[in-house]
């Protein structure tokens, strides 16, 4: 059977259950997925004068063909968004300036240093987001950073945070779209504190600082992102959730939600709900923690679907900003992209195909047999035949017909890196 017509069976099936399928592809076009650019260099960027990988962050594996240059890391990108349905964003770290064989320290990053970053997004229809970089670095290495003692290294990393607002800014200026700006600090203790309210105190303090100047929502977003522990600070991290959740609800920030930062026993999908009660809007960063925040390739598993469900159940597309954060150097680095990126478009796809108003008025009437059953049933009907098309006619590979494409590009390009 061809696409069409499979996709016209599938589509007679869905029909059944009251849903509207040209409705759900349509709402899936206008979705933004921000795909983080740290997975095609292994988190490396391109500052002269580089450090060795700190922060408790981790990259293993040695694939060949990683980018070694942002000419090449653009590339790799443009490849993998080939594949994916849908016009995205691209994320960015300040690792990722380009400052033509100049140093320039973190602290004096300019939007010039992105200038180029800009012309690219320009091009590709891209909106870009943006990260300070609080890692890998020597004012970094003993893990503490915005809540640092020594207010000289303190200032240091707040003025680096004061000039990516700025660059953020400035792309969502240059691009007509807002820039999401994420700040995620490593500090904490790797041995149970004797104070852990004044490290909190600082942190506080400095992100009243960089905050202080007000930046227009048309262009810039402020995101906040906790995390519980990391290696080097199994006992204690300073930018816990309840800091950053309180932090954000009081200063009308966003707060990002990593799915990797969090007890392995807590589940971002069951958070959404409340945090869209109290917030115009959240932040993701979905990524595959597995035992660890381990920042594994997103596949379509059980929690992936419930965060999509969660986000379209409570018609909050539009406020929900959904970016990606993992990176894995065992596998070709394109295809990680590929896979991860169309496993969170797949899993909202299934979400719009779900008759959530349905199920949520049989929870009402307490007819919990007939939930149960229904969401147990969804599960084998035919939503691969919809996916196929809906990449079909976004003009993108369907199946894994991309992965002919992704070994000719690794025998060209990447393994002759």
């Amino acid at each position: 059977m061809s696409v069409n017509e499979t996709f016209a069976f599938a589509k007679k099936q869905y029909e059944r259950l009251g849903i509207d399928v040209d409705k759900a592809i349509e709402k899936l076009k206008s979705v933004s997925i921000s795909v983080h650019c740290w997975q095609g260099d292994d988190i490396g960027g391109f500052e002269v004068n580089k450090s060795d990988l700190s922060g408790g962050i981790e990259v293993t594996g040695n694939y060949p063909g990683k980018a070694r240059t942002p000419e090449e890391l653009r590339a790799d990108l443009e490849k993998a968004l080939s594949f994916i349905p849908g016009k995205h964003r691209v994320n960015l770290h300040a690792i990722y300036a380009e400052t033509d064989g100049e140093v320039v320290d973190r602290d004096q990053l300019k939007p010039e240093h992105f200038e180029k970053w800009v012309q690219w997004a320009k091009k590709h229809n891209l909106g870009l987001d943006f990260n300070p970089t609080l890692f890998s670095h020597e004012k970094a290495e003993d893990g503490l950073t915005l809540s640092h003692p020594n207010a000289e290294i303190r200032q240091f990393w707040i003025d680096h945070c004061k000039a990516c607002r700025k660059i953020g800014e400035y792309f969502g200026r240059e691009l007509g779209t807002p820039c999401l700006t994420n700040i995620w600090i490593p500090d904490g203790y790797k041995d149970t504190p004797s104070d852990r309210l004044t490290p909190r105190k600082r942190l506080k303090e400095a992100l009243d600082e960089i905050f202080a100047e007000e930046i227009d929502e048309a262009y810039h977003l402020d995101a906040v992102e906790s995390k519980l522990f990391g290696i080097g600070s199994e006992a204690y991290v300073v930018g816990s959730h309840e800091f950053y959740l309180s932090y954000a609800l009081k200063n009308n920030k966003l707060c990002l939600l990593d799915t990797g930062h969090y007890h392995p026993t807590e589940m971002v999908s069951n958070k959404i709900s409340s945090l869209l009660l109290y917030s115009d809007r959240l932040a993701l960063h979905v990524s595959r923690p597995v035992r660890w925040d381990s920042d594994h390739v997103v596949t379509f598993d059980d929690e992936l679907r419930e965060i999509a469900l969660e986000i379209v159940r409570n018609d909050a597309l539009e406020q929900v900003m959904i970016g990606l954060d993992f990176f894995d150097a065992s596998i070709n680095r394109v295809a990680a992209w590929t896979i991860g990126t169309r496993n969170m478009l797949k899993a909202l796809l299934y979400a719009l195909l779900t008759p959530n108003d349905h199920l949520r008025e049989l929870q009402e009437k307490g007819d919990y047999t007939k939930r149960l059953a229904l969401m147990e049933e969804l599960k084998t009907y035919p939503f691969g035949a919809i996916w196929d098309y809906y990449c079909e006619q976004m003009n993108v590979p369907i199946k894994e017909s991309w992965l002919t494409e992704v070994d000719e590009y690794e025998a060209q390009v990447l393994l002759k890196r």
